[in-house]
């Protein structure tokens, strides 16, 4: 009997950022050049939250799901071509846009370790510029000419709406649920993972069966990521997080770890839980996190997280193995175990 050849190892997240560097580094250089207008606080807005850095998740992962089923570029260059790249650059507006307003509607003043836009320039700019971007991302998804592309990007930024406006019915809520915590990061994150990897399949001109694989993957790593991210707002080192701990207290968000230390909580605790999370009380860190400690809600929540992410890593399963493919199990596995 034929042995199969081993799968490549899963890479850490340096090697796949090397991996996808030459593609990253032409979506940047077409970011920067189609973020320009001639109005002036528009290019100084949108430098400044494209210009503090972040992993680019998103776009990366359309970029290493259209190489991993074997888009390449069709003029000699290195890379998955120029389609994928400018593509992967709307993922990017259009996450980035998300911030903006995200910002403005939490009232935070600190991400990626320095002020949020809204902080330096205020409210107005902020939403302002946001909306220059989600409809520059519309203008260079138009440029491909492709419906298939702009129905899942329209679906896609109606449910990323949506996301929004359900999590601000949930803020200050203490009876909000799992249930509903995953329906809103469904919308707020997931979905934008899943039409990035779903769309790089795309490009390649992988069958049905093979986009919905990816659609597949990309939703359980979103689900993944948020999950873990929330954690880390109780478990993290606020200067390698880059934000302040206990920010989705102060706004009011019952987010997992708290969720499940409400229902394992005793009365007393339960009660101050339910107060903490009424009043955006940031002052009742210590007690929060004392309860989230007695219930053994962080681990909970990270098991979740890992749950999802081996989802992630089950989608992949029908894919013929490469480096690529490797490269997005590593994601998977990066996500859950990230510190920041």
């Amino acid at each position: 009997m034929d042995i199969p050849p081993p799968r490549p190892a899963a890479p850490d997240l340096p090697a796949i950022q090397a991996l996808a560097a030459a593609d990253m580094a032409a979506v940047d250089t077409l970011i920067r050049r189609r973020l320009a207008s001639d109005v002036v606080l528009i290019n100084q807005v949108a430098e400044y939250i494209v210009g503090a850095g972040g992993k680019r998740l998103r776009p990366m992962l359309l970029l290493l799901a259209a190489a991993a089923l074997g888009k390449r570029s069709g003029d000699g260059e290195p890379g998955v071509g120029a389609d994928a790249q400018q593509l992967a650059a709307v993922i990017e507006f259009i996450h980035t846009s998300t911030l903006l307003h995200d910002d403005v509607v939490d009232a935070s003043d600190l991400r990626r370790g320095r002020r949020t836009a809204n902080a330096v320039w205020g409210n107005a700019a902020s939403v302002l510029v946001g909306d220059f971007l989600y409809s520059r991302s519309f203008q260079l998804m138009v440029e491909l000419d492709s419906m298939q592309v702009q129905r899942i990007l329209a679906d896609t930024t109606n449910r990323i709406a949506e996301g929004e406006v359900l999590q601000l019915l949930h803020v200050r809520n203490p009876d909000t649920d799992e249930a509903a915590y995953l329906g809103v990061i469904e919308r707020k994150t997931a979905v934008l993972f899943a039409a990035a990897t779903r769309l790089g399949a795309l490009l390649a001109g992988a069958d049905a069966a093979t986009c919905d694989a990816l659609h597949d993957y990309g939703l359980n790593l979103g689900y993944a990521f948020q999950i873990a991210d929330d954690v880390l707002d109780y478990a993290a080192d606020e200067a390698a997080l880059g934000k302040h701990l206990g920010d989705d207290l102060a706004e009011g968000k019952a987010t997992l770890p708290l969720i499940h230390a409400i229902v394992h909580a005793d009365a007393a605790a339960r009660t101050r839980l339910r107060a903490a999370i009424e009043h955006g009380d940031s002052g009742a860190m210590p007690e929060v996190l004392a309860a989230i400690a007695a219930a053994g809600s962080l681990d909970y929540s990270r098991r979740r997280a890992g749950d999802y992410a081996q989802a992630a890593e089950r989608a992949l399963a029908g894919l013929a193995d490469n480096a690529h493919v490797a490269a997005l199990r590593g994601l998977a596995r990066y996500t859950v175990s990230r510190d920041r």
